[in-house]
């Protein structure tokens, strides 16, 4: 039995992939570069919006510069629009509820920034009281890093060997080999199983029932 589960947000939580993409495309339209289809942004996103918007930049255009410009651009969109048709995945609220009645302690590790992390999460899941809900912060690097991991573990107070990290992609999985604790892959969300069964973890899983089995044994 784990006593904590670290759940990444987008591709996990929360299938966010339509506001991502219908704010970037703004952003790029509005500094006058091409766009892409929102398919192509399930292998965009994942290592924080900077990086998101390096990849959508042309070739050539791929500068420090040039992804502050679009940046600047995205997020008072993203802020407005962000929760426009982002939904969570079938099953996440009854097993966030269930884990909770049981006395889980349940946390947040996202690459999206903070204040739209926060947002997200007290907008979909009001009821749930999560101990921590970590977005990418300035002065912390993101995921795979685990910095965010370490100071949920300080927060709570359990050990990573009584953790479970649930997370959607390559990142997530790596996050959780570094910061050794219990890794468990989702096949639901933006990235093929392929990538997730390159990393190994523990687990990985279809159905949200199974991650429930998982934690309470």
């Amino acid at each position: 039995m784990k006593k904590l589960v670290i759940f990444d947000l987008d591709g996990t939580l929360l299938n966010t992939i339509a506001d991502l993409a219908q704010s970037t495309n703004y952003a790029l339209s509005t500094l006058g570069y091409p766009t892409h289809d929102e398919s192509a942004y399930k292998f965009m996103v994942g290592n924080g919006i900077n990086k998101l918007f390096e990849r959508a930049l042309p070739e050539g255009q791929k500068t420090e510069a040039n992804v502050l410009k679009v940046r600047a651009q995205f997020v008072p969109h993203y802020d407005l629009h962000n929760a426009d048709k982002s939904r969570p995945y079938p099953g996440i609220p009854e097993l966030l509820a269930q884990l909770q009645e049981q006395h889980i302690q349940l946390a947040v590790a996202s690459n999206k920034y903070q204040s739209a992390t926060r947002k997200l999460i007290a907008h979909y899941f009001p009821a749930i009281r999560f101990a921590a809900v970590y977005g990418q912060r300035d002065g912390v690097s993101p995921k795979p890093d685990p910095t965010v991991v370490f100071d949920i573990l300080k927060d709570t107070g359990v050990a990573a060997a009584d953790t479970l990290y649930v997370g959607d992609s390559a990142v997530d999985m790596q996050t959780a080999l570094n910061a050794r604790v219990t890794a468990c892959g989702v096949t639901w969300g933006f990235r093929p199983r392929t990538e997730l069964e390159a990393l190994c973890p523990r687990y990985i899983v279809g159905k949200t029932e199974e991650i429930a089995d998982i934690v309470l044994g």
